[in-house]
């Protein structure tokens, strides 16, 4: 046994050392996981695993730290190390040697700076999430819709973690998490220096994590996103039929129980297709533009089309005035005499918008489910 840096480990020896990895507190099986070459079982094993696994049940590891934290409180700018209590929601395996996590805490993570061109989105699309293909929805359905769901990838090639021991609905506690951002959404990586612990639903840590989850449901304002308090700039408005509609999340539009459906929400414009003022309408005078929005829960693409665009824009407006306002609404940075800045980082505003689901395919009604947004309008 080794002291290094105030952490107690296990050094295991080669030539000398054997080891048997057995299963934990929630463990049944009298059998190991996994044994080194050497090991040769005896018969008081199972007397140390047993006796282990009871003394487990009342053993509540010391979680309680200055440096864990929400994801609320991480903060944009280079990669930082964390350490984060959170639930395991999903595991799914993206190649041989990668897995992705999906974690939650039942806080918001801020909203970042884009640092994409709008000019891109044709050739290169701001994802809608970062794994490869999108869950399926019977995982989806499973998720809190209140709250970021963090991905976490593990490289099983540079670290090495028991991927079968991180089950649904576990709280662990991330020790020296990297949070790294990618094309405007936060992730987190595994690395050398990670430790994984689990952390028994008593502990303090998570008792509060899911208290303040319960509080915020309980409040009228519990979808609103927590950076959008008191309320969003009016740069938007919503028909006057919808103002007391209760507010919604996009992960709740998007595990809505129904395929059609109409919502209000809180959203950034985080992207546009086509991003041209002057090409939103085709030639014979129809708005056809599609929205990227984006929640502290999820993205979806929301379109604006015929009526409902230009209901959203009022109308034909003149085109500089239309700029104007479109910038504003994609947070578009904007010198003193209204001109853009070349590369400067886009910051787009919390919105309030109305939106409505539908599908294309009565045979294929998930999908072919897509939404337009409606009963909105562009007054800033």
């Amino acid at each position: 046994m080794k002291i290094h840096k105030m952490e107690t480990y296990a050094l295991y020896n080669k030539k000398f050392s054997s080891f048997a990895l057995y299963e934990g507190k929630y463990g049944g099986s009298c059998n190991p996981y996994k044994i080194s070459s050497k090991f040769q079982p005896r018969n008081q094993d199972m007397t140390y695993v047993v006796s282990l696994r009871k003394w487990v049940e009342s053993f509540q590891l010391d979680t309680v730290s200055n440096n864990s934290v929400l994801l609320r409180h991480i903060k944009e700018g280079q990669c930082y190390c964390y350490d984060l209590v959170c639930k395991i929601l999903h595991i799914s395996q993206v190649n041989q040697d990668e897995w992705m996590l999906f974690v939650w805490d039942g806080s918001d993570a801020p909203p970042l700076q884009l640092q994409s061109e709008l000019e891109t989105e044709k050739d290169h699309s701001l994802p809608l999430q970062l794994e490869p293909q999108p869950l399926a929805r019977e995982a989806l359905c499973k998720f809190p819709t209140i709250g970021t769901i963090l991905r976490v990838s593990v490289n099983q090639r540079n670290v090495k973690l028991n991927i079968p021991s991180l089950s649904p609905g576990r709280w662990v506690k991330f020790i020296n998490l990297m949070l790294k951002v990618h094309e405007g959404l936060w992730f987190g990586v595994l690395n050398s220096s990670t430790k994984v612990r689990f952390v028994p639903i008593e502990d303090v840590m998570v008792v509060e994590r899911q208290r303040d989850f319960e509080k915020r449901l309980s409040s009228k304002f519990d979808r609103m996103p927590f950076t959008s308090f008191p309320w969003p700039i009016r740069i938007t408005e919503v028909d006057d039929e919808v103002e007391d509609v209760p507010l919604v999340t996009l992960m709740d539009i998007m595990t809505y129980q129904q395929a059609t459906g109409k919502y209000k929400c809180i959203v950034r414009v985080v992207a546009a297709l086509p991003w041209t003022v002057k090409d939103f309408r085709s030639p014979d005078g129809t708005y056809r533009v599609r929205l990227t929005l984006e929640d502290p829960t999820g993205r979806i693409h929301a379109y604006l089309y015929a009526e409902d665009g230009k209901v959203f824009f009022e109308g034909y407006p003149p085109l500089d005035a239309l700029i104007r306002k479109w910038n504003t609404l994609l947070g578009v940075a904007e010198d003193g005499g209204g001109g853009v800045i070349k590369n400067a980082p886009r910051n787009p505003p919390w919105v309030l918008c109305c939106i409505k689901s539908y599908y294309l395919n009565k045979n294929d009604v998930w999908g072919s489910r897509k939404f337009r947004i409606f009963d909105t309008k562009l007054v800033c």
